[in-house]
């Protein structure tokens, strides 16, 4: 990729000195690992609304569908003030290109989900969302976004990183002049990464690009747009990435012996049994990619989804 990704953050995810208590949530992974590929749009609701630093606590109280935002100790109602602010921010954020957003986990302004809702008697429950994430998630529902807490999860950082990734690809593509021949080479590029996430995705697409003459160019790139995002959306399994890497050993069977096949077959069934990461069957295929010329896979985005440096596939 020829720029780096543009990834929305919570500001006190890099280490600024702007929650409530003055402190910060600086989080190494973020910064040192994935900040090697992106570009940081630092927001930090609170602070650009026009809230002091150190501040009174806030939560959010009342009805889980439309929560106020306020104060812990005085009560100040500062709801209409953070809705104002975070509908004209999303609107400035169009303009950044953004590939996703990482919110802070908890937050009653930027939380994902599982945020306290307290009710008159001052119970909470967890099931509330951050008011400022709430309507940029509206605002753009098919940006992938994640907390900071649930990137702890490899499969869920997993997850988000190849979504950001295959969103930048998608951008490069829309930058480029449009065509259904483009817009083909695009989805054959990306044929298996989205079979191991979704195969029901992979056949409704496949039927799109297949009927593409058939249908305007705008309304197939719109409707690509949102099944590809949807399909990426679903997590990845054992069982669907065995079918992914049994899918790729069939392009082989006129090149393996019989002991390169026995062996493939061997790494695939450790890594069924969780015995080895999929990293292992998947760069033994690469290896016989490389060893037989094999020009389909060579352009499988499957293969290669992100840089290497962030170590992923790497967990059991």
């Amino acid at each position: 990729m020829e720029d780096k990704i543009c990834l929305g953050v919570s500001t006190c995810i890099l280490g600024e000195n702007v929650r409530y208590d003055g402190g910060h949530k600086r989080d190494r992974f973020i910064i040192e690992t994935l900040g090697q590929f992106v570009e940081f749009v630092p927001v930090c609701p609170e602070v650009e609304c026009g809230l002091g630093i150190p501040r009174e606590s806030m939560h959010l109280e009342g009805n889980p569908e439309s929560p106020r935002l306020v104060t812990t100790r005085t009560k100040i109602d500062h709801t209409e003030r953070m809705v104002t602010w975070a509908r004209t921010r999303v609107k400035e954020l169009e303009s950044e290109d953004l590939c996703g957003f990482i919110f802070k986990s908890r937050s009653p302004s930027s939380g994902m989900e599982r945020v306290k809702i307290y009710n008159e008697k001052g119970m909470a429950t967890k099931n509330g969302v951050g008011m400022f994430a709430k309507i940029f998630m509206d605002h753009f529902p098919l940006l992938p976004v994640e907390e900071d807490g649930r990137l702890h999860d490899v499969r869920l950082r997993e997850n988000f990183i190849e979504r950001i990734f295959a969103l930048k690809r998608w951008r490069e593509l829309l930058g480029s002049k449009r065509s259904r021949g483009r817009l083909v080479s695009f989805h054959t590029e990306h044929k298996l990464l989205i079979l191991s996430h979704s195969p029901k995705h992979s056949r409704i697409l496949g039927k799109l690009v297949a009927e593409a003459k058939n249908i305007s160019q705008d309304q197939l790139y719109s409707q690509y747009q949102t099944l590809f995002m949807e399909a990426l959306k679903l997590k990845s399994t054992i069982k669907k990435n065995i079918n992914v890497l049994q899918h790729m050993m069939g392009y082989f069977k006129r090149d393996l012996s019989a002991d390169e096949k026995q062996e493939l077959l061997e790494v695939i069934d450790e890594y069924r049994g969780e015995y080895t990461p999929l990293i292992v069957p998947i760069t033994l295929i690469k290896h016989y990619v490389r060893k037989y010329d094999q020009s389909y896979l060579k352009e499988q985005v499957y293969l290669n989804p992100h840089p290497v440096e962030l170590k992923l596939r790497n967990h059991v």
